[in-house]
């Protein structure tokens, strides 16, 4: 007899030795992790489940957060000496950015204020509420500054989900993509942000995997989410290609 009921399993199981490349545990400086104590929490949290390298990425964003390679880097510097006056070498931490594709954009992309991910990779974002009006162009410049550009969570731009088309628009003219591994779960942003993933999953339009996780609100999340075998196979190679290109 067939049964309509698969075994679900807790995905934090299989994240042993991910690294991390999209996530909010710089202290201070976005709407991640507000101290250096909060920062240093998070990272033993993870490490509960076996995650222990993480590329941070706090938001470079017009007006909001407005980043910089040095307001970034001070960041670091604090969490990290913090770090070592506690004794604490549990953990591999570099930094980079998730850069909100915007008007001041192209601007620090010409004048190399950009952060990329180890590096050729350069993480981006676009609003929820539309899709930015220079995406393209802000594409093409990434490319010949000879970068990868790698679009974060394009599940959630849920502008897009009515157009399917474009997810697979954007892979054919060399954009990779970047799921939340938040976003497997309706709990996170939605039962429609769920689905898509899982399509985007399904259909092998998936790159990369992050947690994007900013507080321990997105880890209690992240520790609860149970996926199918069927949903688990697919993702099983995506972490691999994660942890290869950038451990």
């Amino acid at each position: 007899m067939i049964s309509f009921f698969q075994k679900k399993v807790y995905m934090v199981d299989y994240l042993h030795g991910l690294v991390d490349i999209h996530n909010h545990i710089l202290p201070g400086i976005d709407d991640g992790a507000k101290t250096v104590e909060e920062s240093i929490a998070l990272l033993k949290s993870f490490s509960e489940f076996g995650m222990t390298r993480f590329i941070c990425t706090p938001h470079i964003m017009n007006n909001l957060y407005d980043n910089t390679p040095r307001t970034i880097s001070d960041s670091y510097k604090l969490l990290s000496n913090e770090l070592d006056k506690k004794g604490i070498s549990d953990f591999q931490i570099d930094y980079a950015a998730e850069h909100m594709i915007d008007d001041n954009f192209e601007t620090i992309l010409a004048k190399d204020e950009v952060l990329p991910i180890g590096k050729h990779h350069l993480l981006v974002e676009m609003s929820y509420l539309q899709p930015s009006f220079n995406f393209d162009i802000a594409v093409d410049k990434i490319a010949k500054n000879k970068y990868f550009p790698v679009l974060a969570h394009p599940e959630r731009y849920m502008y897009f989900h009515g157009k399917y088309g474009k997810y697979e628009l954007m892979k054919a003219n060399g954009i990779q993509f970047q799921l939340n591994l938040l976003s497997l779960s309706s709990d996170s942003y939605g039962s429609n942000v769920q689905k898509t993933a899982e399509k985007l999953l399904s259909d092998g339009l998936i790159d990369f995997v992050g947690t994007d996780v900013h507080n321990q609100r997105h880890l209690s999340l992240l520790k609860n989410i149970k996926l199918s075998n069927k949903t688990l196979d697919k993702l099983l190679p995506i972490i691999e290609n994660t942890i290869q290109t950038f451990y």
